[in-house]
């Protein structure tokens, strides 16, 4: 596992925390640019923790959230090598131990929930996109999507089942458990939207909270937002049902609305220039990461590139980098012919139009914005037979 860190000039003297995680077959520079957390850190002075996993189960660069050695405090694999980073932060930059956090997209987001089971006198909240419950994968072989029986909607546990769960991660532990705030869009095939209230039942039963929401809203249209408070009034598990939305989170402002959750946004702060992510190894988390090495300029306002992340029997996963120019662009399009056979069915950073041999991919609301020789990536999930398929790229 290798370790990206974000720090804002504009920090105070004990930061925050947030570890931010990509899904599978991204990589923490991928979420840095394609996500809203760091903008958020210049705002509002938190430090940014960018794991990128190196596990290759399932898509390839996935968070380990399957194997024993995850599911148990100290264990080992990916969560050992987290709490490494979120330590070596602690000391180098005076990180506030009394307020980490964490958030992840896919695969990102198991993990967040992992984190949060294993560790709650670490963390104070989490906000999980698209995730699974703690638990969820019974070994490797259950994480590679047409084989899961976690993703493959067949997991329905009871809320008592699922928060056994969650207290057999860390036995005896009775403090303070982190608050949860649950994200997942309705049209999500590949992590299938149900697995959202197996998750509202997962942390409301650790919560000793009811299945039945204390309140109801719908902050931003198509934000369909569950709330359940405990005696106090606390808010401790909060869920949005994103309407019509795939496996395409975080949106958006939903960066935003995370950070606004963990409590962050109390500490307004002018956004200075900040330095670019670094990448630091963390001690005793081997293979030690060197900061991402620049690519040549392209030529024209933009180019694409592909890169086959994995494959199984009928379809496989792709990732497309979108690259600028010489010149800072505002917005790109790509153009994604494929062979006879094979249909996308998913795509994440972007919105796909499209379908036959013939696709088109533009930007989010979040990553149009390139500097020069500036990159973002997007993510596919096709049915068929695996192919190269032909990229054009286009900018206003």
């Amino acid at each position: 596992m290798r370790m990206h860190v974000y720090v804002p000039d504009n920090r105070p003297a004990n930061p925050a925390i947030v570890v931010a995680m990509h899904g599978c077959g991204g990589s923490g520079p991928g979420f840095y640019s394609s996500s809203e957390f760091a903008s958020l850190a210049n705002q509002y002075g938190f430090i940014v923790i960018y794991p990128t996993a190196t596990q290759q189960a399932g898509f390839g660069n996935c968070f380990d959230t399957w194997s024993d050695a995850a599911k148990r405090r100290g264990g080992g694999s990916d969560p050992v090598s987290i709490m490494s980073m979120i330590t070596y932060v602690q000391r180098q930059y005076g990180g506030d131990p009394d307020r980490v956090y964490a958030t992840g997209s896919s695969s990102g987001g198991m993990m967040t929930n992992q984190m949060l089971a294993l560790y709650p006198d670490v963390f104070r909240a989490g906000a999980a996109f698209m995730g699974v419950p703690f638990a969820c994968f019974a070994n490797a072989a259950d994480f590679p999507p047409g084989t899961s029986r976690c993703t493959g909607g067949s997991m329905d546990r009871t809320p008592q089942q699922w928060g056994d769960a969650v207290r057999q991660a860390y036995p005896g532990y009775t403090g303070p458990r982190p608050r949860v705030q649950l994200w997942h869009g309705t049209n999500d095939t590949l992590v299938p939207y149900q697995l959202l209230q197996e998750e509202i039942e997962q942390w409301t039963n650790v919560f000793g909270l009811s299945q039945t929401p204390t309140s109801t809203d719908t902050p931003q249209p198509g934000w369909n937002r569950r709330r359940y408070a405990d005696a106090s009034g606390t808010v401790q598990v909060e869920a949005y049902s994103i309407q019509g939305a795939g496996h395409s989170l975080p949106a958006g402002g939903m960066a935003a609305a995370a950070v606004a959750f963990f409590g962050l946004t109390d500490r307004p702060t002018t956004p200075p220039t900040s330095t670019p992510p670094t990448s630091t190894p963390p001690t005793s988390t081997p293979p030690t990461s060197t900061p991402p090495t620049s690519t040549p300029p392209v030529g024209g306002a933009c180019s694409a590139s592909y890169r086959q992340v994995n494959s199984w029997p009928g379809g496989f996963q792709g990732e497309v980098t979108v690259r600028a120019g010489t010149s800072a662009i505002n917005g790109w399009t790509v153009g994604i012919s494929v062979p006879g056979g094979i249909s996308i069915s998913q795509l994440w950073n972007g919105v796909l139009s499209g379908s036959g041999s013939s696709y088109t991919v533009r930007n989010a609301s979040w990553n149009g914005s390139l500097a020069a020789n500036g990159s973002t990536v997007f993510g596919f999930i096709a049915s068929g037979t695996p192919a190269t398929p032909t990229l054009t790229c286009t900018s206003p």
